[in-house]
């Protein structure tokens, strides 16, 4: 019986000297809830915007690469084979 008691008399006293934490973590958890609500759906609308932004990018110009490149080719080789300006 006498373990028990002081078993219990630890965890009590190891209850309060972390209630001050505990208090502080939630009112940090709180205060961080509280922020993320107001800041998160902007940003959070944002983050959408940019994504469907990259997604249609990445799916018009993905089909488009392979003519993309070729143009690039025959460009610079035109580009090459033209007579340079002169300029006196």
């Amino acid at each position: 019986m006498p373990f028990v008691l002081l078993a219990v008399a630890f965890k009590v006293l190891f209850a309060l000297v972390l209630l001050p934490f505990k208090i502080l973590g939630g009112l940090v958890k709180g205060i961080l809830g509280l922020l993320g609500g107001l800041f998160g759906s902007p940003w959070g609308g944002v983050g959408l915007v940019f994504g469907l932004l990259a997604a249609l990018v990445v799916l018009v110009l993905l089909p488009l690469a392979p003519l993309l490149l070729l143009g690039a080719i025959v460009w610079l080789a035109a580009k090459a084979f033209s007579p340079a300006a002169r300029t006196a």
